[in-house]
């Protein structure tokens, strides 16, 4: 293991986020709206901690080490920590600046926004700098495009090749591009990232929101974040006589946050074929559908709710929670428990794979009933012989036991983690409802969860212990479980 080399790449990569702070501080320092300057001055102390410590591992790693190359167990282990680091360093201004969170609450909260969740311990967002709220979305700006990504398409400035970063950050896939350098694919999806958050802006800013909610809220959207600078979270726009036109802004762009966006690529290049045999996005918008006419329909006739208004909240709530954004225009713990199964079951799911959000994606879904469809037929026809295709892509048996293998271990890691938190929290009266919604809005980036930690609520209540586990559980699932996993194996960290 060289550590020279990691500590090399992890020094540059918190230097990356020590300047991003800095941004968020110049806007701080000359933000005539709050005329809060300590959020300012914090964020630049926070900037400093983050780069100094950037330094710390940049000078010896740079004096001990050549590599052109980052080796595939190297990246590994720089994913897994660099995510980890990023969120304890992304904390210091929440932790430094009013109204304060403690040292858990800040790893929360800087967690949930790398890791798109939504998840938030802030009682009362209109309370912070907007300063401070600026950097919370922007840790979900970075977040959602991957920070390593980003990273990548830094890295070829510097001479380092970084494909096996690439490739162990869960986000996104090379695939079948054909681009003749890894950095050229990285470089490709953030104008993609970066013109979709654009468009998104300007058309809230045209919609009526300042400038400031307008970024923000667009950071969040495609992002598939959700932090919102109300409390109310889009609920606060629902007595503006436009807050339909601004819902379905915000769908059809959390929409496009859960497609791969190296279909986005697939499109510019007119590849038609390829656009037409992708099964993700038509089962994605397939089961929103399905489960969104479910919802109003049943509503409608279950609770006597009027059925423009019925679907009008479905239709939000069904694409905030599939696209796992977690903005909040209604109080869907509320609503029958029939539909709040429905909707653990699109936190469990997610959006597509290649994506900005979270969940064990479609795709992994279609793999799984593709099988169980074959299996079950296996059982009158022993031996026919059947090809499970996906995407147009034939899957061969290791694929598929891999696909079946991280269901399996997704789902246990659910159960055991209901278990901890139900643990960590015992003695508080915290209902299993509550546990289970904690672990699935948490482990899935979705947000918000059931019970004590509702659309309606947050996890400010949960003690601190609590608060860093479930921030742990956000960056596991934000990894797809792996690549945070390996760095508890003992052999991974022998020396060559």
């Amino acid at each position: 293991m060289n550590f020279y080399l990691i500590a090399r790449i992890l020094g540059l990569l918190l230097m990356l986020e020590a300047l991003a702070m800095a941004i968020c501080a110049v806007f701080a320092k000359f933000d005539m709206v709050s005329g809060d300057k300590e959020a300012g001055s914090m964020l630049y102390l926070s900037a400093l901690i983050t780069g100094g410590c950037g330094l710390l591992g940049i000078i010896p790693g740079m004096r001990k080490t050549r590599h052109d190359t980052i080796p595939k167990r190297e990246a590994i282990v720089i994913v897994g920590v660099g995510w980890l680091l990023c969120s304890a360093f992304g904390g210091l201004p929440f932790a430094l600046c009013a109204p304060y969170l403690t040292p858990a609450g800040a790893f929360f909260e800087a967690a949930s926004g790398f890791t798109t969740t939504g998840s938030s311990v802030m009682t009362v967002i209109e309370e912070w700098p907007r300063g401070i709220l600026l950097w919370r979305a922007t840790t979900q700006l970075l977040g959602g495009i991957g920070i390593l990504v980003l990273f990548v398409a830094l890295l070829s400035y510097i001479g380092v090749s970084s494909k096996s970063l690439f490739n162990n950050e869960s986000s996104f896939r090379s695939g079948d591009l054909g681009l003749a350098r890894i950095q050229d694919t990285a470089l490709l999806l953030l104008r993609i990232y970066f013109g979709l958050v654009l468009a998104c802006l300007v058309g809230l800013r045209f919609m009526g929101l300042s400038w400031f909610s307008a970024a923000c809220h667009a950071f969040a959207t495609v992002s598939t974040g959700g932090f919102s600078t109300h409390t109310a979270s889009i609920a606060h726009y629902t007595n503006w006589g436009n807050s339909w036109l601004i819902e379905l802004w915000l769908i059809f762009f959390m929409t496009l946050g859960s497609l791969n966006f190296l279909l986005f690529v697939v499109i510019l290049r007119r590849n038609w074929k390829r656009v037409i045999s992708e099964e993700d996005a038509r089962w994605f918008i397939g089961i929103c559908a399905l489960f969104l006419i479910l919802i109003a329909v049943g509503r409608n006739q279950t609770d006597d709710v009027p059925f423009l208004k019925s679907l009008r909240d479905a239709a939000f709530i069904v694409v905030t929670i599939a696209s796992t954004t977690g903005f909040g225009t209604a109080d869907y713990d509320q609503w029958p428990s029939w539909s709040k199964v429905l909707i653990a079951c699109l936190m469990l799911i997610g959006g597509c794979a290649g994506s900005t959000s979270g969940g064990f994606k479609v795709g992994r879904l279609i793999v799984f009933m593709k099988s169980a469809r074959n299996e079950i037929i296996r059982t009158f026809r022993p031996n026919q012989v059947f090809r499970v295709v996906v995407n147009g892509n034939p899957l061969d048996d290791a694929t598929r036991a891999r696909t079946m293998f991280f269901i399996a271990l997704y789902l246990m890691i659910c159960v055991a983690s209901t278990a901890v938190v139900g643990f960590l929290e015992a003695g508080t009266g915290i209902s299993m409802e509550s546990c289970a919604g904690a672990v699935l809005a948490t482990i899935s980036n979705i947000g918000p969860g059931f019970d004590a930690v509702g659309p309606a609520k947050n996890f400010s209540e949960l003690r601190e212990p609590t608060k860093a586990f479930l921030g742990w559980l956000m960056i596991l699932g934000r990894l797809e479980l792996f690549a945070l996993l390996v760095l508890f194996v003992p052999q991974l960290w022998r020396k060559y």
